[in-house]
Order: C-alpha cells, then sequence, then structure tokens
C-alpha cells in the first residue's frame, strides 16, 4: 500500500459544504476511501494535499483544487455545463458534485456511470440536496422577498453548523465535532442516494406504463391507474409528460388504498402547488357516504376532502365517474 492520500480543507468553524464535500470524495475512488482530512489554512501544508477544497483561493480541476471564494469564482452547474439548468453558484460541495458525482453515485448504487439511472438520479439529488447546500453556503435566499412567514432551521447546513464546539467551551476538540460533522452527513447523503436509487427511481417504470394504459381506464386518456397507492408518482408524471410529449395532460389518479376502497386524486398544475389542473366536483367537498352519493348521483361514494384534492368510494366504476363528472364528461 502506498502513502495515504490527503484532503486539505480551512480549519476553525466548519461548514455543510466542506464537510460534505470532504464526506463524498471518500465515495468517488478507491484511493480516496482511507483519506486523510487534514484541516489548516497553512498554503504550505494544503499544497502537499492531494485534493483540496473550500480553502486556498484556487478552482482547478486538474489539480484537484475545489475552493469558491476567490473574488473570479462565479461557476454554477449552468455555467460549467450547459446540459444542467441550475444557476445557483457552486460551493465547495456543489464542485465536488459535478466533478465526481456520476462515479460517486454509480459505485454506492453499483451502477455504470454512463447510465441513464445515474443521470437521473444525479440530477435529482443535485436539485434535492447539493444545491441547497450550495445557496445556504453562498448566502443565496429560497424566496427573493423579504415577506416570509417563517424559516426552515432543521436543514443539514443547520444541523451540521450546531456541531461546531460552542465559543464558551474552553476545551474545544475541533477534531472530534468535525468527525461527527462528517459521520451527519454521510448518512444523509448515503440514505438519499439510496432513496432516489432504490425507491424512486423504480416508480418511474411504474408510472410511465400507467400512463401508456391510461387509455384503458377511459378513452380521454385524463385518468390514470394505479394498482394500490403508496407509489411516488407525481415528480415521475410532470417528466414523463414532457419527455413523452403527452396531450392532453392527465388530471386524475386513481388506486386503492391500504382498505381495499378507491381513491381518485387530482393532479396538481405542477409539484408544489395546491391548485389542481381539475379538482373534484365543488358541490361534494367535504361531504361523505350516502349524502355524498346522493349529491353525485354514484353509488357507493365515501368521501371528498374540502379542498376537492381527493376523494373515495367503494369501486373502480365510482371513483372513475367521480373523474368523469368532475371533468365535465
Amino acid at each position: 500500500m502506498g502513502p495515504k492520500l490527503k484532503i486539505g480543507t480551512h480549519n476553525g468553524t466548519f461548514h455543510c459544504d466542506e464537510v460534505l464535500a470532504c464526506t463524498m470524495l471518500k465515495y468517488a475512488k478507491d484511493e480516496f476511501k482511507n483519506a486523510e482530512v487534514v484541516r489548516t489554512r497553512n498554503m504550505d501544508i494544503l499544497n502537499e494535499c492531494d485534493v483540496v477544497v473550500d480553502v486556498g483561493g484556487v478552482y482547478e480541476p486538474s489539480a484537484h483544487r475545489y475552493d469558491h471564494h476567490q473574488k473570479s469564482f462565479s461557476e454554477t452547474m449552468n455555467s460549467l455545463s450547459n446540459n444542467y439548468p441550475w444557476t445557483i453558484k457552486l460551493s465547495s460541495a456543489g464542485l465536488v458534485y459535478y466533478h465526481f458525482g456520476h462515479q460517486i453515485i454509480s459505485r454506492i448504487l453499483n451502477l455504470a456511470a454512463d447510465s441513464e439511472e445515474v443521470k437521473i438520479i444525479f440530477n435529482k439529488l443535485y436539485e434535492n440536496l447539493i444545491q441547497e447546500v450550495d445557496a445556504i453556503d453562498n448566502g443565496i435566499d429560497a424566496c427573493k422577498t423579504t415577506d416570509v412567514v417563517y424559516k426552515v432551521h432543521t436543514h443539514l447546513s443547520a444541523r451540521i453548523k450546531h456541531l461546531n464546539p460552542p465559543w464558551n467551551e474552553k476545551n474545544q476538540d475541533e477534531t472530534k465535532c468535525f468527525k461527527k460533522a462528517c459521520e451527519l452527513a454521510e448518512q444523509e447523503f448515503l440514505d438519499r442516494v439510496n432513496f432516489y436509487g432504490k425507491v424512486w427511481l423504480p416508480a418511474r417504470d411504474i408510472v410511465k406504463q400507467a400512463i401508456k394504459n391510461r387509455h384503458s381506464v377511459h378513452p380521454s386518456g385524463e385518468i390514470m391507474e394505479f394498482e394500490s397507492g403508496g407509489c411516488p408518482w407525481k415528480e415521475h408524471l410532470y417528466d414523463l409528460e414532457t419527455s413523452m410529449k403527452i396531450e392532453p395532460l392527465i388530471k386524475f389518479v386513481i388506486y386503492t388504498d391500504s382498505n381495499g376502497l378507491w381513491r381518485v386524486q387530482c393532479v396538481s398544475v405542477s409539484l408544489f402547488s395546491f391548485e389542481n389542473r381539475v379538482s373534484l366536483h365543488e358541490d361534494w367537498r367535504g361531504l361523505r357516504d350516502e349524502e355524498l352519493s346522493k349529491v353525485s348521483g354514484i353509488d357507493g361514494c365515501t368521501f371528498v376532502h374540502m379542498s376537492g384534492f381527493i376523494g373515495g368510494c367503494k369501486t373502480r366504476e365510482g371513483a372513475i365517474n367521480m373523474a368523469l363528472k368532475s371533468l365535465g364528461i
């Protein structure tokens, strides 16, 4: 065995970006797995490190230097590759992820680095985890308005920040605290990779098949059916509708719940919107059982939510009719 590789980063107060960057690097290559993390601002020591992140004032991938603090730095995922839409300024975590993310994911999930699965997970993980770390580290607020109802204080960056030694502790052990932060970042990162690779992504094929079969539910093609609930379908649906050029867009999804009853759920106009493409009939909202069946003219109805985004029926036929009547068909 050769000498142990060294990953250099700054000492003092640590932040989520370099903690996550150091953690991810250990999954990038076999030789990085047992690398020693050296925390210092001494450039003579940093110059001897094999990789340096978040310190040094240099972004030079060929030399494995990944700092983002220098005045000349303004890189984003989009500026480094126009294949990506994201325009948040990168932190050391984002830089490491851009250069090593595909191989990190492929090694964790045992997939080919150039596979379609890895490409999809790479995008998903950046959008839902790494981008947030980049933005917070660079002081970029999630909202452009100052009219904020509340702020989130339990995100990964906040949890890692709180692992720094207390300012008023006399015998501070930075090394121990940094190690604990790395363990937290590693667990969070691995959980996300495994979730997107083993739980979220397998649902894509199920959603794709349901889209293809939608005309067998009703000729309009506006109702999609799953065999049972629980499948994370929403994000996949929006992506697949675009890539498959679906027209008209799907308005309702039907499936059975854990009790074997049928649910009819509206598709919202976008992933995080509470507005539906088409809501369940306004006259039904808040009604239940016999009263709902009488008003709707559909046997076996069980409920419609007050907001009109979801309802229930005892039969598949009834669930489809609830969707069709709401569509005006």
